[in-house]
C-alpha cells in the first residue's frame, strides 16, 4: 500500500514514498524550474521506479496543490505558477505513473488532514467533541487554505474550500494576482512582507556590512524581527492582522475550533504565531469566535505530504 505524495508549491516540488503506516521510506524536494512540467517529471522520475506498481510496489498518488483548482477536472492553476493555467496536473501525472490511481485537494487541505492525520492535533482529536473542524493555512510564497471536518477534508465543488488566502481584507489594497484588490496574499505571503518592508526602508534599518551575502527573503525579514528591527516587526504585525482577520471570517462562517499555520513563513515560529494570535483575541466579537485555537503544524515540511498520501490510503482518524 505504498503510495507517492506530491506537494505543488509557488517555489518548490516535494514528493515522498508514504507507507500506511506514515512511515516516509524516501523523500525529495526539487526547486521549480523555468519550466514547471519538466520539474514536476525530474520529480517523479527520481523518486518512483518506473514500473514499480500493484502489491509489492506504488498503489496510487495523492496530490496536494497550491490553488485555484478543479478537483473534478484534475486542473490546477496556482497563482504563483504563471505557465500553470488549467493545468491538466492529474492527466500528466497519470501518464508519467500509468495504471494508478491519483487523488487532488489544495495544498492546505493537505496540510490540515496531515496534521489530523499524523500530527499532534489528530491525538486530541477524540477529545474536541463529536463535530470537529480544522482549518489549515500555507503561509509561504502565497497563501492557501483547506478545512478539514471530522477526519475528511472539505472540498466544496471545485476543490476550493477554504481557499482563505483571497479573502480581501483592504478594498483600498494592492492588486492581487488572482484580479481582486487587498486579498490576504497581497499583505502576509513571503514575497509581499518582504516587498513591503524593502519600500519602507528594510535595508537600511540595519547594518550595511550585516547584509553582506544574506539573501533578501522572508526568512531574513523573520530574522530581524527576532532582533526587534521595528520595520520587519511590523511587517509581521500586518500579516497577523490580514490574517487574523481572514480566519475570524471562516470562523465566523463556518464555526471553526481550530486553525494549523503551515508553510516557510510559518517556520518564523512565535514572530508569526504571537501577533496572529493577539489580532484575533482583539478582533474576535461573538463568544464562539473566542474558542479559537491557533498552533503551527507539527509536522513542519511534511504536512503537505502526509496528507496528500492519506488522500489515497484513506486510513485517517475521524
Amino acid at each position: 500500500m505504498t503510495v507517492l505524495a506530491i506537494d505543488i508549491g509557488g517555489t518548490k516540488f516535494a514528493a515522498a514514498m508514504v507507507e500506511p503506516t506514515g512511515v516516509i521510506t524516501a523523500r525529495l524536494e526539487l526547486p521549480v524550474g523555468p519550466d514547471a512540467t519538466a520539474t514536476l517529471a525530474e520529480l517523479v522520475g527520481r523518486i518512483a521506479v518506473p514500473g514499480l506498481t500493484g502489491e509489492s510496489g506504488l498503489t496510487g498518488v495523492g496530490i496536494g496543490s497550491a490553488g485555484p483548482l478543479d478537483v473534478l477536472g484534475g486542473t490546477v492553476s496556482p497563482v504563483n505558477i504563471p505557465s500553470w493555467r488549467e493545468f491538466p496536473l492529474v492527466k500528466t501525472v497519470s501518464e508519467l505513473l500509468p495504471e494508478l490511481p491519483v487523488r487532488l485537494a489544495g495544498d492546505a487541505q493537505c496540510m490540515a488532514l496531515g496534521e489530523w492525520w499524523q500530527g499532534s492535533y489528530g491525538k486530541r482529536a477524540s477529545d474536541a467533541g463529536p463535530y470537529k473542524t480544522l482549518l489549515g493555512i500555507v503561509v509561504s510564497t502565497g497563501i492557501g487554505g483547506g478545512m478539514v471536518v471530522d477526519g475528511q477534508p472539505f472540498l466544496g465543488p471545485t476543490g476550493n474550500a477554504g481557499h482563505i488566502g483571497h479573502i480581501s481584507v483592504d478594498r483600498d489594497g494592492d492588486a492581487c494576482p488572482c484580479g481582486a484588490s487587498g486579498c490576504v496574499e497581497t499583505i502576509a505571503s513571503g514575497p509581499s512582507m518582504v516587498r513591503w518592508a524593502l519600500d519602507n526602508g528594510w535595508r537600511q534599518a540595519v547594518e550595511p556590512a550585516f547584509w553582506a551575502g544574506r539573501a533578501v527573503d522572508a526568512r531574513s525579514l523573520a530574522a530581524d524581527a527576532k532582533r526587534g528591527i521595528p520595520v520587519a516587526k511590523l511587517a509581521f504585525q500586518r500579516a497577523s492582522d490580514a490574517l487574523g482577520t481572514a480566519i475570524l471570517t471562516a470562523a465566523a462562517l463556518f464555526d471553526i475550533d481550530n486553525v494549523v499555520i503551515g508553510g516557510g513563513v510559518a517556520a518564523a515560529g512565535p514572530t508569526l504565531l504571537v501577533p496572529l494570535r493577539q489580532a484575533i483575541a482583539r478582533q474576535a466579537g461573538l463568544g464562539f469566535l473566542h474558542r479559537l485555537r491557533v498552533d503551527a503544524t507539527s509536522l513542519g515540511r511534511d504536512a503537505g505530504l502526509y496528507g496528500a498520501a492519506a488522500l489515497v490510503l484513506g486510513d485517517r482518524p475521524s
